[in-house]
């Protein structure tokens, strides 16, 4: 389990929706200090939040933001891009744009903070997944994100003994700007944040934050056609 109480954060993407949300909820249940990267800072509102400027494919723009975070406690890994991008007939460098954003940005930024983290006595990773990281829709997004799962899955237990916790967080539709032109059942980013941080404080492996993504679990194990009812026509 980790204290969220006078931690020191960092989140990723924390300038608007679910990283907004995230920042603000941290600071509701006592943060010390939480740092909001975004490609533009000025867009990162919060009055208490330490604005970075942060580009998740960028070496050396991760490499900065460790050198200017040296006390974070949690690193949330939130920044994340849908372009809309399909395996199968989109430019192939659109798919790799995707890759690098939700995959590599991820892993860029958990090898940057690692070593901060353990410094300051241990800690907590969380990365943002989705539903889509168990349901393919033929969309790049998907697949980053079930690479990811895959990725958040083998850090959990290389860093089990240098004693930080990793908790992947999962949801369907949230009501953001990535949605927005979606006509959808959606989940609120405050609801969604307030179950990845219940996540963290509770020392969860794994964060279901909506039914459908309940529903998408829990019919893992089963045959491909109770996923993918069009493989039964």
């Amino acid at each position: 389990m980790t204290a969220l109480k006078n931690s020191v954060v960092l989140v990723t993407g924390g300038s608007r929706g679910i990283g907004k949300a995230l920042v603000e909820e941290l600071y509701t249940r006592g943060a010390g200090k939480v740092y909001a990267t975004a490609r533009d800072p000025r867009t990162v509102t919060h009055p208490d939040a330490v604005p970075l400027h942060l580009e998740v494919t960028d070496p050396a723009s991760v490499a900065a933001v460790a050198e200017q975070a040296p006390d974070v406690t949690v690193l949330i890994n939130n920044a994340g891009a849908s372009t809309g991008a399909r395996v199968l007939s989109s430019p192939l460098e659109d798919v790799r744009r995707e890759f690098e954003i939700n995959y590599y940005g991820p892993l860029l930024l958990t090898r940057a903070f690692v070593p901060v983290i353990e410094r300051n006595g241990g800690g907590h990773i969380l990365n943002v997944h989705s539903a889509l990281s168990w349901l393919a829709d033929g969309s790049s997004y998907s697949s980053t994100k079930a690479a990811l799962w895959s990725q958040t899955n083998s850090l959990r237990l290389e860093l089990r003994s240098r004693g930080i916790q990793v908790t992947g967080l999962h949801m369907a539709y949230v009501d953001t700007d990535m949605t927005s032109g979606l006509d959808a059942p959606k989940a609120s980013a405050h609801d969604i944040a307030v179950a990845a941080l219940d996540g963290i404080e509770s020392g969860a492996y794994e964060v279901l934050g909506d039914d459908t993504t309940r529903w998408v679990k829990s019919v893992l194990s089963q045959d491909l056609t109770a996923m993918y009812q069009q493989l039964a026509q």
